[in-house]
């Protein structure tokens, strides 16, 4: 048999040492290793599995290699080097010798790629920002870098490097301390930096974002050079003799700096309510998300769609008000139901209570296989008051459900508003999303059927299948009163909201202030909910599709569904089964797999799974 390159370095790969070793020792290999010997002589090619896994294997002991050092041009010199060369390797497969499952895993390995070299490039633009306002930052990337490398390291040439950054940290303090107070038109904003790099004199002043920013990697840079220094102490002869002040000096310089950019710069102060810090990344960016998620809508069409479906929520709204005698003044029924919570001390119990209730649902009707372990191995915790800051509302830890509600702690008002936005309605809706047949299920489905597939994990699939399953809770009648259906309403206009206000956001139409007050005027939010849902949608933490994913998602799983059980290809408990077998993986591409569809190298996203939903 014939194997292609397997590695970047063109040393003989993992499995093809266990393959090579399949007739010495035949009782240590598995059936997924005989799959793969198989596979491989019958279609010539090593399967993408094998190299997704071993990709898999590479990404994750770099990032343990250079994890003392987090982001360094040198580190991301590597990275970019390695994802390089695995794309190298991967195009150099035969496509057309492919099965099916290959070609799909063929795609999802290079659209991953592709999107990591992407990265790589945003984060040494993110470097080059910010770098004014670390200029000592070389000093002790050099050292954690020699750690990483493993060199000699000379105690007294090493002191000799940290021993002026604490001066040098306190003058920079004092600089942007004296910026602030002058506050300059023309150095308001930031601006590019990388020029003032080495001229501390120069130093201009950062947005508070940027700040926020620097904070945190300062922060991050005191635990590396913690993590460094912990390697040598008591170790090296003569190192904490030479090194113990400079590096405590250094390290309170260091503290000291991140205090005052994160309390004085960023305006985040311990005790009081942060300020909402985020950055818009523009139309382009959001585009090549939109194809990496294999979405083919502009940002605009999906806020066109985003409010077709907050209009039909509105209506639906006005329905169920009318039922509970209210004439059309739904926001004076969701005021009504919202009081409708349980005592204080009682929301795990109910939680746990809905949690079966909603498995009884969909395993009496056969909508979908619950394995047995996965019905009993689930969970409940409670948040604490400063988790509620950021998490306002449950969500899905793994094995637990994180339940949000008021807690002694809190100030009064916000174990009014805690309890209001965590009422019985709204959770009815909330717990078989994260519970079963939403995330819970989803998860323990995932990690058994082809696992290797969770590195490609998208929230229009996550999230999308628990939004799909509230529509399609709702179209059997899982909510059986008016007040129970606008628990259910309350959470699709805020799946609709999310993506109007962050999409806005990122395409600068929208700022902070005014998606707090979409979220309570339009939605109806409590203002608590509101500010840490906003708050948690702009920092910068993770994709800013992700709260596109759900209302999207559910659309393309509604879509899916009416195509081919409602074209009478599967049945429920089919489609439904399918779909968690094959991964989390981007919609387009599982459809791809359930219709069989004939893929090509050059495939592009084309599916326009967008259809009005139907009062």
């Amino acid at each position: 048999m014939a194997w292609r390159r397997c590695s970047p370095a063109g040393r003989p790969s993992h499995a093809s040492l266990a393959l090579g070793g399949l007739f010495i020792s035949s009782h240590a290999v598995t059936r997924s290793l005989l799959f793969l010997f198989f596979a491989t002589i019958v279609c010539g090619e090593v399967p993408p599995r094998v190299l997704i896994e071993q990709y898999g294997a590479d990404a994750s002991l770099l990032g343990r290699h250079w994890a003392i050092t987090g982001d360094t041009v040198r580190s991301l010199d590597r990275e970019q080097q390695m994802l390089a060369g695995w794309l190298e390797t991967l195009t150099a497969l035969d496509f057309s010798k492919l099965p099916p499952e290959g070609r799909i895993d063929f795609l999802l390995m290079r659209n991953d790629l592709e999107a990591s070299l992407r990265h790589v490039g945003d984060r040494r633009a993110d470097l080059q920002e910010l770098s004014a306002w670390m200029p000592f930052r070389a000093v002790i990337d050099g050292l954690t870098e020699q750690r990483v490398h493993g060199a000699p390291l000379n105690p007294e040439k090493a002191a000799s490097a940290l021993a002026p950054l604490a001066k040098r940290i306190a003058g920079l303090q004092e600089k942007l301390k004296a910026a602030k107070e002058k506050k300059p038109e023309a150095k308001k904003g930031g601006g590019t930096p990388a020029a003032d790099a080495g001229k501390d004199q120069t130093i201009p002043l950062p947005t508070a974002h940027q700040a926020l920013r620097v904070a945190e990697r300062t922060e991050a840079l005191r635990e590396s050079l913690k993590t460094w220094f912990g390697n040598y102490e008591g170790f090296l002869p003569d190192f904490s003799w030479w090194m113990k002040q400079p590096y405590g000096d250094t390290q309170k310089a260091l503290e000291d700096y991140a205090k005052v950019l994160r309390e004085e710069l960023a305006g985040i102060k311990e005790k009081e309510d942060a300020p909402l810090l985020g950055k818009a990344q523009g139309a382009s960016y959001l585009q090549a998300q939109l194809a990496h998620e294999f979405i083919p809508y502009t940002p605009e069409e999906l806020i066109g769609i985003a409010e077709r479906e907050f209009a039909w929520c509105e209506s639906e709204m006005k329905r169920a008000a009318q039922e509970m005698k209210l004439g059309e003044d739904w926001k004076k029924a969701l005021l009504r139901v919202k009081l409708q919570h349980v005592r204080p001390g009682e929301q795990e119990t109910f939680v746990r209570s809905e949690g079966r209730r909603a498995m009884d649902f969909v395993t009496k009707r056969g909508l979908v296989t619950v394995p047995a372990e996965c019905a009993e191995w689930w969970g409940t915790t409670m948040l604490g008051p400063q988790a509620q800051k950021q998490m306002p509302y449950a969500a899905y830890s793994g094995h637990d459900i994180l339940i949000a509600y008021a807690n002694e702690a809190m100030k009064h008002e916000d174990k009014l508003m805690a309890m209001r936005g965590n009422n019985r309605p709204f959770m009815r809706n909330v717990v078989p999303h994260e519970l079963i047949p939403g995330h819970h299920l989803q998860r323990f489905m995932a990690d058994r059927h082809l696992p290797y597939r969770r590195s490609f994990s998208t929230p229009f699939f996550v999230e999308g299948w628990a939004l799909y399953w509230e529509m399609r809770l709702w179209e059997m009648g899982y909510q059986t009163t008016p007040e129970d259906r606008i628990g259910a309403l309350f959470w699709r206009m805020h799946r609709c909201a999310r993506i109007i206000v962050t999409l806005k956001f990122h395409l600068g139409e929208m700022k902070p202030e005014e998606m707090v007050q979409f979220l309570t005027g339009r939605v109806g939010h409590e203002k608590l909910g509101a500010t840490s849902e906003v708050r948690r949608f702009i920092k910068g933490d993770y994709s800013p599709l992700y709260q596109c994913g759900y209302m999207l998602g559910g659309l393309q799983f509604i879509a899916l569904h009416r195509e081919l059980v409602g074209g009478h290809q599967l049945t429920e408990k089919e489609f439904h089964d399918g779909i968690l077998q094959l991964g989390p993986i981007p919609v387009e591409l599982l459809r791809a797999s359930l219709i069989n569809q004939p893929l090509e190298p050059d495939f592009k996203t084309t599916w326009k799974f967008d259809a009005p939903t139907k009062p």
